[in-house]
């Protein structure tokens, strides 16, 4: 039933369809925008717009950006020959927090997964191959989340990339399993940096 009128009911709608939003909270969210002064929601709608506009995948490592390639990949002080495989940008983010890391990144967008129909193909897989052949890779730091999806896609990136001869290592289980890199405090990421092992 139709309480509010259409167009607050349907804004209820389309924020219930973002991941991780309810009924109840995408009811809040919508009372809290129609209670906004003008001039704020007018800014909420242009930044999403120029988002969904200008943000691109990284020619390189395939992170989100406005330009291309992406600061760090663009960056000269970043060591080129050691590349470290992450799910998501929030775990790039969370890496680049710890100030410990000096090397590139390469970007995924998910994990392997059968269970939710999410093969290889489907995630930025092929892209690190042909990175990998196009530059020269001392060190692959898979640092995928420490759960069954983020396993089995270092196992199987791993198997991919040893026989070119580039040594191939995982980041230490200082970070816990079934735990996401984006909610990992700075040390612990650190520890689990330095304690990586070759796979």
């Amino acid at each position: 039933m139709n309480y509010y009128g259409n167009p607050i009911t349907r804004l209820i709608e389309e924020l219930s369809l973002l991941p991780g939003i309810g009924g109840k909270s995408a009811q809040r969210l919508a009372f809290h925008i129609i209670n906004m002064p003008h001039e704020k929601v007018e800014n909420l709608s242009t930044a999403i717009m120029e988002a969904k506009e200008n943000v691109r995948y990284c020619s390189c490592c395939q992170n989100l950006t406005d330009e291309d390639p992406c600061p760090v990949c663009s960056n000269p002080n970043r060591d080129g020959r050691v590349i470290m495989v992450v799910e998501d940008p929030r775990d790039m983010a969370a890496y680049e927090k710890t100030k410990e890391y000096h090397g590139v990144y390469h970007v995924l967008h998910g994990a392997i997964s059968p269970m939710l129909g999410i093969g290889p193909q489907d995630i930025k897989i092929k892209e690190l191959l042909a990175r990998m052949g196009e530059n020269e890779v001392d060190e692959l730091i898979l640092a995928t989340n420490p759960n069954v999806e983020g396993e089995a896609t270092a196992m199987y990136i791993s198997r991919l990339i040893k026989p070119l001869g580039v040594k191939v290592t995982r980041i230490a289980n200082g970070v816990p399993v079934g735990g996401d890199l984006e909610y990992i405090d700075e040390v612990t990421l650190s520890r689990a940096l330095e304690g990586r092992r070759e796979m």
